[in-house]
């Protein structure tokens, strides 16, 4: 008998259980605003990062968290003695600035926060000192200022020997044409995709899962030599500085996607009715074919939960693509002219996988 798929909703992650949640979050939070007087952008309610008006510009706002990215760092340490804290610590940076410069803004200022379930985490001094030193590292990346943060040890909540990694940001739409949030999507729009450095920070308790279920676990070798454990722990690109160059080589850049949670359905997210029709599919690093391989996943589930080698994907005029191509080409990034966007029912069709995500399978806002 065929063993049952190992899914990434028996590790305990449903996006249906979440997604009810947050629009229950967003409906409530509403009233909130409506309250304080903040002169919100509405539309921005479901997208990445929430947005607010200000006199000759617009801000904006999101948080995030890196998951449980750090505990195959944890275990992958006992293989190889490495801490991986500096990766670590960019996984977690990138996590929260890739979301917030899909709305058109730039990073100004990022807090940390990093909890604890023992305040001894903190006396590993080399551990410690990679955390820090990559959270920093990865703000010059961004182009951020790195303006505090929080240390809670939380005992009975977060185990002694673990951290829990979030943070949130701040950025400045301006000029404010520059906010993106779905309206100007058109029929014809090229869908540029923009390679990922695999599996960035997303899709880790299916991936955890699955080192847990095979002989060498972390140590495995996968097809191009590299150990399980560390291909899983290639830092996520932080893609803030090629979207400034974007901007300022004058692309009508009509939207943006972060490709993390829900995977490749996230490039409906826009509320417009459109198809988004996908013919050119990049090879995914060796850690997805093996990660596929071991959990017995379907290619649907896993482009509906991983980013399948392409982290990013920009929406723009057709004229703009040999432009914008080569300003991802002069950031050292590989890119694809993937597919078009056309008016019609919403859904995402990946023609090569035979794949079509219907609308109701991403329910954001």
């Amino acid at each position: 008998m065929r063993p049952k798929p190992l899914s990434y909703t028996s590790t305990g992650v449903s996006y249906a259980v979440l997604d009810t949640f947050k629009r229950l979050a967003q409906k409530a939070s509403l009233k909130v605003a409506a309250r304080g007087g903040v002169s919100e952008v509405g539309k921005s309610r479901g997208e990445s990062a929430f947005v607010w008006e200000e006199k000759d510009c617009y801000r904006a706002f999101v948080i995030e968290g890196l998951g449980t990215k750090n505990l195959v760092a944890d275990e992958t340490r006992k293989v190889t003695g490495k801490t991986y804290y500096r990766a670590i610590a960019q996984d977690t940076v990138a996590a929260i600035i890739n979301d917030l410069i899909v709305v058109g803004a730039t990073p100004q200022v990022i807090s940390a926060y990093f909890a604890v379930g023992n305040s001894e985490w903190f006396s590993d001094a080399k551990r410690t000192k990679d955390l820090v030193n990559g959270w920093a590292d990865a703000c010059d990346v961004s182009g951020v200022t790195w303006g505090g943060g929080e240390t809670p040890a939380l005992k009975g909540i977060i185990e002694p020997a673990s951290i829990d990694l979030a943070g949130s940001a701040v950025g400045i739409v301006k000029p404010k044409n520059r906010l993106i949030l779905g309206d100007t999507i058109a029929h014809g729009d090229a869908i540029i995709l923009i390679e990922s450095n695999g599996i960035h920070a997303n899709g880790l308790s299916l991936a955890r899962a699955i080192a847990q279920k095979i002989p060498h676990g972390y140590a495995t070798k996968l097809s191009d030599g590299s150990l399980y454990g560390e291909a899983l722990l290639t830092p996520t690109h932080i893609y803030a500085q090629l979207v400034r160059d974007i901007f300022a080589s004058g692309v009508d850049i009509h939207y943006m996607v972060n490709i993390t949670g829900h995977g490749w359905r996230k490039l409906m997210r826009a509320r417009g009715e459109f198809s988004y029709i996908i013919n050119t599919v990049p090879d995914p690093q060796p850690v997805f074919r093996f990660m596929r391989e071991q959990s017995g996943n379907t290619d649907y589930d896993m482009y509906g939960t991983f980013n399948m080698g392409a982290g990013f994907a920009l929406y723009i005029p057709e004229r703009d693509v040999k432009r914008t191509q080569k300003i991802i080409g002069e950031h050292k990034l590989k890119s694809w002219f993937a597919g078009v966007i056309h008016k019609g029912t919403k859904r995402v069709v990946i023609g090569p996988k035979r794949i079509t995500y219907a609308s109701d399978t991403l329910q954001v806002r």
